[in-house]
């Protein structure tokens, strides 16, 4: 089966077609700036098929319809062709952000999950309208053809009640559903299995902390292979600190800006959300100019480092505390994977919990798994690709194989 992967956003799409008899990547790519001036299709052939193609090609796309449209054309049609015809496309799985307390699984795509969906709305009013969005092209392009949903809400649903519960009023739970929920659940559930295989133990024997770390980061405990707390809530916006996000907070904060800077409701989502975090604190988002600054004297850069990492520590620490038994360590995403000062920093003086950094492993560069823990590391350490696309995928088979 050939599984085309989508991830749509407001004004984009993201795709990867995948062959599950291997799971060979046989195409990707990005639609850009739908419905806006200066939109481009981005799409490349996978370097396993008869020549490796990127093309980018500018054009208005007035919808996520024509957008498909062309993505469809360039997978079928002459020298980035890599199927002969759509109908070699088996199903669709969509990423889709929040699935409330409505999904737990992925499920196959019908009209009680689509009112599910959208009654989830309010949660992640930009992502879920968004990914309705593609599932309605979906259906349109691919008439007959199974679509299947897949949740970053869905792996962290196991989470018991005491972690996901705040202390507001319980009316605001049941009423507006406000509690923890997280994200990222696909690329955590991802490397937990992944972590698992490596082991060679069942996922349902292990104790695993994933850390996701990238513009946007989590770090969930998994124990004995479910998700028991995880570090966004409500929203994306809590826990760690992020490229723009401020993370966790004194709530406190936003009424202090509201009656002492006069600042609107928007206007403090907007600086929480796009102005604070490592943007805010140094004025960069991207770690490695951050890097790159602090190696100058930056002491605002240097600061923010400092700030992110001992944030990730204090949360290591904790799920420690409540996973009792800690298998491993997982890092992943942009910087999980790539920045091994962050990763050092964010295990530094751990000792005397287990955890003993490999600092020449840690420094060596891979695009593979690799253990960074020292052999008398207590508590195994790796850094483990994430791939969200590839878990999409999977969980799409296996739910039409059920």
């Amino acid at each position: 089966m050939k599984i085309l992967v989508l991830n749509s956003g407001s004004s984009s799409i993201k795709y990867q077609l995948i062959d599950m008899e291997d799971e060979s990547v046989l195409c990707s790519g990005l639609v850009e700036r739908i419905g806006l001036e200066g939109g481009v299709v981005v799409y490349k052939k996978a370097p396993d098929t008869d020549a490796e193609t990127k093309t980018s090609i500018d054009m208005e796309v007035p919808s996520h319809n024509e957008g498909l449209l062309k993505v469809i054309e360039l997978i079928t049609t002459g020298e980035t062709a890599v199927i002969k015809d759509k109908s070699e496309i088996g199903a669709l799985g969509h990423r889709v952000v929040h699935g409330g307390e409505y999904f737990s699984e992925p499920t196959v795509v019908d009209d009680e999950v689509i009112k599910g969906i959208e009654a989830c709305i309010p949660l992640a009013p930009l992502h879920n309208a968004a990914h309705l969005a593609g599932i309605r092209v979906g259906a349109d392009l691919f008439p007959g053809v199974p679509q299947v949903v897949v949740f970053d809400t869905a792996f962290h649903q196991t989470l018991p009640e005491h972690a996901y519960m705040y202390a507001l009023p319980y009316e605001l739970y049941t009423e507006n559903k406000i509690r923890r929920y997280g994200a990222h659940g696909t690329s955590h559930k991802f490397v937990a299995g992944e972590m698992a295989r490596i082991l060679e133990k069942p996922l349902e024997d292990c104790n695993i902390i994933t850390v996701h770390l990238g513009n946007g980061s989590s770090m969930s405990a998994v124990k004995n292979g479910k998700c028991v707390d995880t570090s966004m809530g409500l929203t994306p916006l809590a826990g760690l600190v992020m490229g723009t996000r401020c993370g966790d907070i004194d709530p406190a904060v936003v009424a202090y800006l509201a009656r002492n800077k006069g600042m609107s409701v928007d206007e403090i989502d907007t600086l929480l959300n796009k102005k604070s975090g490592l943007e805010g604190m140094c004025g960069m988002s991207d770690m490695r100019d951050i890097h790159a600054a602090a190696d100058k004297g930056d002491k605002r850069a240097a600061m923010a480092v400092a700030v992110q990492t001992y944030r990730n520590k204090k949360y290591i620490g904790s799920y420690m505390a409540a996973l009792g038994r800690v298998d491993a360590i997982v890092f992943t995403a942009g910087i999980g994977e790539n920045d091994d000062i962050v990763r050092l920093e964010s295990l530094r003086g751990m000792e005397n919990l287990g955890i003993v950094v490999d600092e020449a492993a840690n420094a060596e560069r891979s695009s593979e798994p690799k253990k960074i823990s020292a052999d008398n590391s207590v508590v195994d350490v790796w850094v483990i690709p994430t791939n969200e696309e590839l878990a999409i995928a999977r969980e799409t088979r296996d739910v039409l194989a059920s």
